[in-house]
């Protein structure tokens, strides 16, 4: 009998420890991700005049393509898709309110606002994130997920 006492007081303390663990992770208001929609690889759907893509993790963005050398001569440099933000590096981020925030100048403190569509039923679905620089609609096809 003094060992079924024992062992319950250890199971008590356990799920006591258990439970005040889970519910600091749950309550840490810190951590933020990317919505689970948003995660995977999305290409430019129409790369004629600009051509690149977006990597999103649950934590991550990195931007490929895009480059200067894209602009047209006659071009406006403003409507280039995140032109001043440095390719190919991961940056950490999230998604909130139709923006996406990224530890870098100005998107970390404003966002950059998206709207995401998505409809269709297989193999005919479709996953859209755009974007407007400058004016100009940029349109994201999703790729690949994760």
């Amino acid at each position: 009998m003094r060992k079924l006492k024992v062992f319950a007081i250890v199971m008590v303390l356990l799920a006591a420890l258990f439970m005040s663990t889970c519910g600091e992770l749950i309550t840490d208001g810190n951590f933020k991700s990317f919505d689970s929609k948003l995660r995977g690889t999305w290409v430019s759907n129409d790369p004629s005049k600009y051509s690149g893509s977006l990597k999103i993790t649950s934590d991550t963005i990195t931007i490929e393509g895009y480059r200067e050398s894209q602009t047209p001569l006659d071009g406006d440099d403003s409507q280039r898709p995140f032109k001043d933000i440095p390719k190919g590096k991961p940056f950490k981020g999230y998604s909130e309110d139709g923006k996406i925030f990224f530890e870098y100048g100005d998107a970390a403190q404003d966002g950059i606002s998206y709207i995401y569509t998505g409809g269709g039923t297989y193999p005919q679905e479709y996953k859209l994130l755009e974007f407007t620089f400058g004016g100009r609609k940029e349109i994201l096809e999703f790729q690949t997920g994760f």
